[in-house]
């Protein structure tokens, strides 16, 4: 086998690093394998951890869940495969201080363990209330007679450890404060304050009675092959339909996994990747253009070496395979730079990231270096290797002639390969197909539409400049542009292209991400409280308002079960999803409102305030249950059947710290049903209630009042406990670590995605310095001429700016709406959010197209005006 072709490919690309004529290449393809290898290192160690992490998450290795106690079957099973088991159960009580120590109550959220609990992680708990906030691990449990408890618990109460707690008909001892508990959960109840007991108390407390709601958790750990053989044989047992020999075991059973056991962290993680990873995608298309500009030029620029080589005898195999050579290694090199770097950068989504995961990420998979040089080769080689393949596949005379001609089928059949494999890689890379078709669908439109518009603005442009009107530099500029229409086509997309990108990012950050921060503002409501009875509503509301609550959610609340749909009875069998399954054997909280709530979105039918007969359906509850407009609901409330049309859809965020239901009826009032009031709000810092605050909330109420001898102690508490106090009946939800949780992974995620900007800032900049520049030579020519014949500098500076404004100023535009385009796309369909792009984005993206391309052309052009004329002549001839 003849190997010239790898001495002379070694020695070009010796040759071309030296002189920098791959410098610009390498950057752009090092930038591109950098952006992805950073989002895929930190992608791929996030994963990692929150694999290993879920069993600390759920408590054991796998966790069947269900509302009565678990079945003997489960159980033995998990004692036939020897693995080892934890049965927890969960419920809400009410917990209350002794007299002597002032008597308050407040719901809790009990939970009585075992030996042994839990399987996986551990409990972090403090001896201190002062050291409530650090916590030390144990593997222990309460000792029978005591109890641990949350410290807001005893906040709310005005206990401190060693006093008693009352569950119950029992008493029990509080001696320690519970800081973290691996598997508690986010449902509604664990937001409530956490007692946790010894298993063995629980018979004497009297709470479990036949009909009380009970959750059971049955977790399970042990060897991984035996783990995943008792998680399919619990699944197929599950799945298993009832009938009348085989009647359902137990009702609400089933298999617990980290996407069910913390939805709320995994789709905040998804969200932040699907972000991370648009920015990476942006990159590496503009890393795809640039690569495919300064490769065009590169040809240009090894004209007269392919034309020497051929005029010597190189065969067009030699030459053909010695660039390919030198392609390969420049894009070994760029790669493997790309990967360090990436690999370096990911530290930073890593700090900016930390606590999202709370231990320490796992090392890396080599995965992401194998992506990132693959990116790297196929970016190098689909978009930079045709242009210079046609140097070896043009004739001698060709060559001399200056002109690498068309495409030949080698090189079409080499782009074809390469570009195939780099939209499989980004839609690889998106990890979302929605993103990544939308994200290289929308640049791949927009490139048509950029060359589209671009050639029928220079045919207009020629025809509407009057040449006896018009100033001289814009009919020279016209005619510079008119003249070479190829190449203003190709700079005009590759600058738009670039411009898509950066106003990508800029509209991301002001309007994705503001109506991300909009679900959760900062004035969020941080209380949920239910249980308000109809004759509390007034006194509640004006104590809300003495407190200093300015606004709030009123809504009433009504328990109801669905029984029928268009007259025919349902029943949880007769859907197939588990989901579908549970919100039929379980009761609905209704609502009604004359006026549609305002943080909630029509998206189907109309709702008409004071319409009977009618409801409003929440759009994902009627996609799960396949119920549409016109379908007809029966509910039993309260004993009382109650029939109602669907006559809208409404699109609801269940984010939003705000009061939300399934179904809403679109009146003032429900007769003769029993209903209660739910609030959300706000409740005021301590320094800012009034002085009266106290006064006001107790005298709200006859429900429930403060002696006056202790009325001087009642206004020291907390706004919570006034109310709580006032309103015994209540059931007050504090929602601000939650909501402070939300908000900071907000920040966080916001700060990686901004980190990782700079990377496809740095790239839609190198693009717009090679579409500028790509056109120097002929330019150079061009003004060498003209100044020959006596032209001034000045006047060919004023020709060049204006060339150049013209361009980005129609590159602006057409990105501009372009971005309008892709943004609601991406905002509809893969983030979720309300797209508000505005009139003026073209406006300005216009100016900071023209500002930017003016930029680029005075850096990337400043020698054509300054090089002597007789040289310029001279590299020409």
């Amino acid at each position: 086998m003849n190997t010239l072709f790898l001495k002379l490919g070694w020695k070009t690309l010796l040759r071309d690093l030296r002189a920098g004529e791959l410098r610009l290449l390498m950057v752009a393809v090092t930038l591109a394998v950098a952006a992805l290898s950073a989002v895929g290192f930190f992608a791929d160690r996030l994963n990692g951890g929150l694999q290993r992490d879920a069993l600390q998450l759920l408590g054991g290795d796998a966790v069947l869940r269900s509302d009565s106690a678990t079945p003997p079957a489960f159980i033995a099973k998990a004692q036939a495969l020897g693995l080892k088991s934890a049965h927890t159960v969960t419920f809400p009580t009410m917990g209350r201080a002794t007299d002597a120590d002032g008597g308050a109550s407040k719901l809790v959220a009990f939970k009585g363990v075992p030996e042994g609990y839990p399987l996986r992680g551990s409990l972090k708990v403090a001896d201190q209330l002062d050291n409530a906030g650090k916590g030390v691990s144990t593997r222990d449990i309460p000792a029978p007679g005591t109890a641990w408890a949350d410290a807001s618990l005893l906040d709310a109460l005005g206990l401190k450890l060693g006093q008693t707690l009352l569950l119950g008909d029992s008493s029990f001892k509080l001696t320690r404060i519970i800081v973290q508990e691996p598997d508690r959960g986010a449902g509604f109840i664990s937001f409530s304050p956490r007692v946790m007991i010894n298993q063995a108390d629980i018979a004497a407390t009297g709470l479990i009675q036949p009909a009380s709601r009970v959750n059971h958790r049955f977790a399970v750990a042990g060897d991984a092959a035996d783990v995943k053989a008792y998680v399919k044989w619990a699944a197929d047992e599950i799945a298993k339909p009832a009938d009348a020999t085989a009647p359902r075991r137990v009702s609400g059973l089933r298999l617990e996994s980290l996407e069910s056991g913390s939805p709320e962290m995994r789709q905040t993680l998804d969200r932040a990747e699907k972000f991370l990873n648009l920015v990476a995608l942006l990159a590496a298309l503009l890393s795809a253009v640039a690569v495919a500009i300064v490769a065009r030029g590169f040809a240009a620029k090894h004209l007269d070496d392919c034309a020497m080589l051929r005029v010597l005898g190189q065969p067009q195999r030699t030459i053909a395979l010695a660039y390919s050579f030198e392609f390969v290694l420049a894009g070994l090199a760029a790669s493997a730079f790309g990967v360090a770097l990436g690999f370096a950068v990911h530290y930073g989504f890593v700090l900016l990231l930390a606590g999202l995961v709370e231990s320490s990420l796992p090392a890396p998979t080599l995965w992401p270096v194998v992506f990132g040089m693959g990116m790297g080769l196929t970016l190098l080689l689909a978009f930079g290797l045709p242009p210079v393949l046609q140097l070896a596949q043009v004739p001698p005379l060709r060559v001399i002639r200056r002109d690498v001609g068309n495409l030949k089928p080698a090189s079409l059949a080499v782009m074809l390969v390469g570009v195939t494999g780099f939209a499989v890689l980004l839609l690889a890379a998106s990890s979302d197909l929605k993103l990544g078709l939308i994200a290289v669908g929308g640049f791949a439109a927009g490139v048509l539409v950029f060359a589209s518009a671009s050639y029928a603005a220079v045919k207009l442009l020629r025809a509407s400049v009057n040449e006896d009107v018009a100033p001289r530099w814009l009919v020279l500029a016209t005619r510079q542009l008119s003249a070479r229409p190829a190449y203003a086509v190709v700079q005009t997309s590759a600058l738009a292209v670039g411009l898509l990108a950066l106003m990508l990012l800029v509209l991301l950050r002001t309007d994705l991400i503001s109506c991300w921060r909009a679900a959760t503002p900062p004035d969020a409501p941080n209380r949920f409280v239910i249980n308000v009875q109809p004759e509390q509503s007034d006194a509640f509301q004006q104590a809300l308002r003495n407190g200093g609550v300015k606004k709030f959610d009123w809504f009433p609340m009504i328990r109801g079960r669905l029984v029928a749909v268009n007259d025919k009875p349902v029943t949880p069998d007769d859907f197939a999803e588990d989901r579908a399954k549970r919100l039929v054997d379980r009761e609905f909280n209704l609502s009604n409102s004359e006026q549609a709530p305002s943080h909630n979105q029509i998206v189907a039918g109309r709702w008409t305030p004071g319409e009977k007969g009618a409801i409003s359906v929440e759009e994902g509850i009627a996609k799960t249950l396949g119920l549409k407009l016109g379908d007809s609901l029966r509910f039993d409330i309260g004993g009382q059947t109650s029939d109602a049309k669907i006559t809208s859809l409404r699109k609801v965020d269940w984010g939003s710290m705000r009061v939300n239901f399934f179904v809403m009826y679109p009146v003032a009032a429900l007769t003769d049903v029993p209903v209660s009031f739910i609030s959300a709000f706000r409740a005021p810092e301590p320094q800012q209630q009034p002085a009266d605050a106290g006064n006001g909330v107790n005298g709200s109420s006859g429900n429930g009042s403060v002696p006056a001898n202790a009325a001087n102690a009642v206004r020291t508490r907390s706004f919570d406990n006034e109310l709580v106090r006032a309103f015994p009946n209540i059931t007050n939800v504090d929602m601000t670590s939650t909501l402070a949780q939300v908000q900071r992974v907000l920040d966080q995620v916001i700060r990686a995605v901004e980190f990782l900007f700079g990377f496809t800032l740095a790239a839609g900049l190198v693009v717009l310095f090679a579409a500028i520049t790509a056109t120097r030579e002929e330019r150079a020519k061009e003004f060498a001429i003209m100044r020959a014949v006596g032209a001034r500098a000045s006047l060919l500076r004023q020709v060049q700016r204006a060339e150049l404004a013209g361009v980005g100023l129609l590159a602006g535009f057409l990105a501009s709406l372009v971005s309008l385009a892709v943004g609601w796309g991406l905002a509809h369909y893969v983030f979720d959010f309300n797209w508000t792009g505005s009139w003026t984005v073209p406006l300005f993206g216009s100016l900071a197209g023209a500002a930017l391309a003016l930029a680029a052309g005075w850096w990337g052009l400043r020698s054509v005006l300054n090089t002597p004329v007789v040289e310029t002549l001279r590299k020409a001839q």
